[in-house]
C-alpha cells in the first residue's frame, strides 16, 4: 500500500481544495491520500477563517485518508521552512509522491529551478539582487538567468518543496496540477476561484454559496480585527526587546514602536511599517510571531519531536496500523514539547479573536474519524 501527499491550508475549504483532492486521487486511486494541514494562523500571517478541527472534518469528507498537522510555529514562517516542514512530515509517513496546484504546470521545470538554487554561489548572487533594491521575484530570476519572472505564489511555494526532497534525498517525486485561477484575483465570478476571492466575496457579504460546499458557510469565522490590533499594540508598547522575536530584523523595531502609536487599525499600521525590504506576507508574519512569543532563540532550538495525527479515514487507520512500527517519531503531542505549547497558545488566541470554541480540540488530542 502506497501513499501520496497533498499540503493545504483551506482557508476556506472551497471547490478548488475538492478538485485538487479528486485529481490526486485520479491520479494515483490505489494510494492512500496524506493531508498535511496548517492550523489556525497561515504561512502569509493571517488567521483563518475556519478553525483547525472543521479542516479536518471537511479533508476527511472529501476523500482524504490521514490529516496531520503542520505546527503552528512552521506554518507561520517563510515558505522554505512551510515546505521543509511539511515535506519533512510526509517522509516520516512513506510518501511516494506529492501533488500541488502550479500556475506553470511544470514539475520538471521547477525542480530544475530548485536545482540551482542549491548550488553554492545561489544565495549570494540572490542577496545581489536584493541590495540593487529589486523586489524578491525579480532578484530569484535574474539570480536563476531566467529570462521570465517566476513571481506566482504556487510556483514558488512548489520550488521550495521541491528544494526540501533535494536537499534532504528524500525518495518523494512532485506531481503539479494547474490552477484554474489567479492566486490575488478577488473579482472572478465563475468556475473555480481562489480563497482570496472568497474572503473578499466573504467581507463584502456577497454570496459565496456557489463555491464553497454549504456546510462551510456554518463555520466561517470572523476574525475580530480590531482585537488583534489591540494585542499588538499592548506588545510592542510594553516589550523592550521586540527584537527578539522572530521576522523583527534590521531594526524594525522602532519602526514598530513608533507607527503602533499613529495608526488607528491593524491596516493602517502595516501600511505605516511596509518597506521594500518587508512584504506585507512577512510583516503579517512578524505580528504572529510577536503575539505567539516566538522569538529567534526558541526557533533555533525547534525540532520535529512528534506528528499529530488529526484525523482519518477507515483506509488511512489501516495504512498508520501497518506503517506506524517504521515511523520513529511519536504520533500525538508530546506534553512537554515547545511545538505543543506554542499550538495551544495558537488556539488560545485564536478562540479570542473567532469568538469560538477550539481549545477542548488541542487538550482533547484525540484525532477524528470518518
Amino acid at each position: 500500500m502506497k501513499a501520496v501527499g497533498i499540503i493545504c491550508e483551506y482557508n476556506p475549504f472551497h471547490n478548488g481544495h475538492i478538485y485538487h483532492i479528486e485529481q490526486t486521487k485520479k491520479m494515483f486511486p490505489n494510494h492512500i491520500l496524506i493531508l498535511v494541514l496548517n492550523g489556525y494562523f497561515l504561512q502569509r500571517g493571517e488567521v483563518s477563517c475556519l478553525s483547525k478541527e472543521d479542516k479536518v472534518n471537511f479533508a476527511l469528507e472529501y476523500g482524504c485518508d490521514i490529516v496531520l498537522e503542520l505546527p503552528v510555529v512552521y506554518g507561520t514562517q517563510s515558505a522554505d521552512t512551510f515546505a521543509e516542514k511539511s515535506v519533512e512530515i510526509l517522509h516520516h509517513f512513506k510518501v511516494s509522491d506529492l501533488v500541488f496546484g502550479s500556475e506553470r504546470d511544470n514539475a520538471e521545470l521547477l525542480m530544475k529551478m530548485a536545482q540551482i538554487q542549491l548550488t553554492p554561489n545561489f544565495s549570494e548572487q540572490l542577496k545581489r539582487h536584493l541590495g540593487q533594491g529589486l523586489n524578491y521575484p525579480t532578484s530569484l530570476s535574474k539570480a536563476m538567468n531566467l529570462d521570465f519572472l517566476v513571481q506566482e505564489p504556487n510556483d514558488l511555494l512548489g520550488i521550495s518543496y521541491a528544494k526540501a526532497i533535494l536537499k534532504n534525498h528524500y525518495n518523494i517525486k512532485i506531481h503539479t496540477i494547474l490552477r484554474t485561477n489567479q492566486y490575488h484575483d478577488t473579482t472572478s465570478n465563475q468556475g473555480i476561484i481562489s480563497a482570496s476571492n472568497i474572503r473578499q466575496k466573504f467581507s463584502n457579504n456577497e454570496s459565496i454559496l456557489e463555491f464553497v460546499p454549504t456546510k462551510v458557510l456554518d463555520c466561517y469565522k470572523k476574525v475580530d480585527t480590531h482585537l488583534l490590533f489591540s494585542l499588538l499594540k499592548s506588545k510592542i508598547l510594553t516589550d523592550h526587546h521586540l527584537e527578539y522575536y522572530l521576522t523583527v530584523d534590521e531594526g524594525i523595531e522602532n519602526r514598530l514602536k513608533k507607527e503602533i502609536l499613529k495608526a488607528e487599525n491593524l491596516e493602517e499600521f502595516i501600511k505605516r511599517i511596509k518597506t521594500k525590504r518587508y512584504t506585507y506576507n512577512r510583516l503579517h508574519r512578524m505580528i504572529i510571531h510577536i503575539l505567539l512569543g516566538l522569538t529567534k532563540e526558541i526557533n533555533e532550538t525547534l525540532e520535529l519531536d512528534y506528528i499529530h495525527v488529526l484525523g482519518f479515514s477507515t483506509s488511512g487507520q489501516n495504512y498508520l496500523n501497518k506503517i506506524k512500527k517504521n515511523i520513529i517519531i511519536p504520533l500525538k503531542p508530546k506534553l512537554s514539547s515547545t511545538l505543543y505549547d506554542f499550538e495551544k497558545k495558537a488556539a488560545f488566541f485564536y478562540e479570542i479573536l473567532t469568538n469560538s470554541q477550539v481549545q477542548c480540540f488541542e487538550l482533547l488530542n484525540k484525532p477524528i474519524q470518518k
